[in-house]
């Protein structure tokens, strides 16, 4: 599963006039210089708030005039709390914002743009740059990333007579034949609605050459692109491939051990998921790249970026603990402690992430960022989403993938404008 936090729709529009209301904020607008005497205060998601708090320790040995004071915020609450912050005028100095946040807060005015002659586009993966940026200008700097990649069992695999993993979505969809003629209860898992089910469909999309929205900036939600990644994804619950229901809190780890979906995409933290509570299947499977469609094997990108808001008063030590959490160096020992990948390019050079027990995974996911294609900034993000959510859920019972399209279209026109 993906880590992007969700945030309350339709509130945006009510900060918005009570921003032009407080000035966007309650600070005097002075400046501290990176080496006076200050605290800075950040907002960090769920448990890496706490290992982040752990590593501003190690910052502030280097920088003794810098406290840094990390804030926990939950993921199931961090727009509601982040969006009565900005209205109110107390947003903390800087915070971790997941890529699917971004296009909401660069609308509502509040972050700071990226200094790009402290911060370079080409020390990062291009998708975890792109999906900071609006209009040319980029407001947040990456911190790590998240990606997919393919999960198979090969061992049930060479028992169906099959020897490689599987390079394009026909060949994956081969692969699950097989493994349900030799007694797998499904070929593959995909979720097929219900919150996060876009992350299961995007990479069919993009791999087919598609987009969310078109050189315009406009939805493009019924392109002959998107039809027929519909209907790739939708084979799969039309014959009776993978699951049509939807199970609230069902473990893939689990019955991918069982043999019940002996293939499924997902991210990098499964591999020590499945090393830690599946150790029996030690020699039984391997990662791959997503299958490849005609423009070759796309997978979406996302993670978290650090931010710093507009009205901090310290914004200089907020783009000097930016620097340290970005540092090759930082991000291969944040690695180490989270699983989560590095978003900067030379980590993965580094001993941390070359030797580490997941190293021949972490090439096919490092490929992955390579190639793969950020979730462009949108303002109304959450509910383009559940657009597309409920779109795959009628499409998994059976819909026709052209004229879902079509409704979906319309409803997104709405939502998706520049």
């Amino acid at each position: 599963m993906a880590r992007p936090a969700k945030t309350v729709a339709g509130i945006s529009v009510a900060v918005a006039v009570a921003l032009s209301l407080t000035a966007c904020g309650g600070g005097s607008g002075a400046q501290q210089s990176a080496d006076a005497k200050q605290t800075l205060t950040v907002w960090g998601m769920g448990e890496e708030a706490k290992r982040l708090a752990e590593v501003a320790k190690d910052f502030e040995k280097d920088n003794p005039n810098v406290t840094v004071k990390v804030t926990p915020i939950g993921w199931d609450v961090v727009g509601q709390k982040m969006t009565a912050a900005a209205a109110a005028g107390k947003l903390p100095d800087m915070a971790q914002m997941g890529s699917t946040m971004m296009g909401q807060y660069i609308a509502l005015d509040v972050l700071e743009p990226v200094n790009t002659k402290t911060f370079k586009k080409s020390d990062f993966f291009p998708a975890t740059w792109n999906s900071n940026v609006v209009d040319g200008t980029a407001y947040g700097v990456p911190w790590y990333a998240d990606v997919r990649g393919l999960y198979y069992r090969t061992d049930l695999a060479k028992k169906a007579g099959v020897d490689k993993a599987p390079v394009t979505w026909d060949d994956h969809r081969k692969l699950a034949e097989a493994y349900q003629k030799n007694g797998a209860q499904w070929g593959t898992a995909l979720q097929p609605g219900n919150t996060g089910a876009w992350q299961s469909w995007l990479q069919f999309l993009y791999s087919e050459g598609g987009s969310l929205t078109d050189a315009d900036g406009k939805a493009a939600l019924d392109s002959p692109e998107a039809v027929k990644a519909f209907e790739t994804w939708g084979g799969y619950f039309k014959d009776g491939l993978a699951k049509k229901n939807f199970v609230p809190g069902a473990d893939v780890a689990k019955t991918f051990a069982k043999g019940e979906e002996p293939t499924f995409m997902s991210g990098p933290w499964m591999v020590q998921n499945l090393n830690e509570q599946q150790p029996q299947l030690k020699g039984k499977w391997k990662t791959a790249p997503l299958p490849a469609g005609p423009k070759g094997s796309v997978s979406w990108v996302g993670g978290s970026s650090l931010v710093t808001f507009k009205d901090s008063e310290h914004k200089a030590a907020a783009e000097k603990f930016t620097q340290y959490l970005t540092t090759p160096e930082t991000q291969a020992a944040w690695y180490g402690a989270t699983k989560s990948l590095p978003a900067a390019k030379a980590a993965y050079d580094l001993p941390e992430i070359k030797d580490s027990a997941e190293a021949d995974s972490l090439k096919v996911f490092r490929t992955a960022l390579d190639t793969g294609k950020e979730v462009p900034a949108l303002e109304k993000w959450n509910e383009i989403a559940a657009a597309i959510e409920g779109t795959l859920e009628k499409i998994a019972q059976g819909g026709d993938p052209a004229a879902e399209a079509k409704k979906l279209q319309a409803t997104t026109e709405g939502l998706i404008s520049r």
